[in-house]
Parts: C-alpha cells; sequence; structure tokens
C-alpha cells in the first residue's frame, strides 16, 4: 500500500469530503466496492480521480478509509 498519512491528516480529509463532494464517506465506500476489481492501492485512487474527479488526497484518504474499514471486516 502506498504512504499514507497521519491518522490526525486523514481524520481530517474524512471531515471535509462531504462538504467537497457532496458525498457522505459511507457512500464513497460503496462506490469503490461497486467499482471495478483493482486489487492495487493507488488504482483504486487513480480510478476514483478519473471516473468522479477528486483531488488525488480526498481520493487516497477514500481508498485508505476503504481498506481499514475492509480489514476490519475480516478481523
Amino acid at each position: 500500500m502506498s504512504q499514507t498519512f497521519s491518522t490526525e491528516t486523514h481524520q481530517n480529509l474524512l471531515s471535509r469530503i462531504p462538504g467537497h463532494t457532496g458525498r457522505e464517506i459511507s457512500e464513497w465506500i460503496r462506490t469503490v466496492d461497486d467499482g471495478p476489481a483493482l486489487s492495487r492501492f493507488e488504482e483504486k485512487v487513480s480510478w476514483l480521480r478519473g471516473e468522479h474527479e477528486l483531488s488525488y488526497g480526498y481520493a487516497k484518504a477514500i481508498v485508505h478509509e476503504y481498506d481499514l474499514r475492509r480489514a476490519a471486516r475480516h478481523l
């Protein structure tokens, strides 16, 4: 996985995403889940950026949160 943001930066980005995009984080998680079956972190980030016109930082934060939640489900 690509280098991630600090926990504080990650949380700050997540808190700004709904206001910037008009969509809640849970909606973005479903978007990634329903998107193409990409296995690499950077592929998912690139797909979000291209398909949904997100900045690199927001796309990276969404994919990182997706991976965290996915890992938590499998514990």
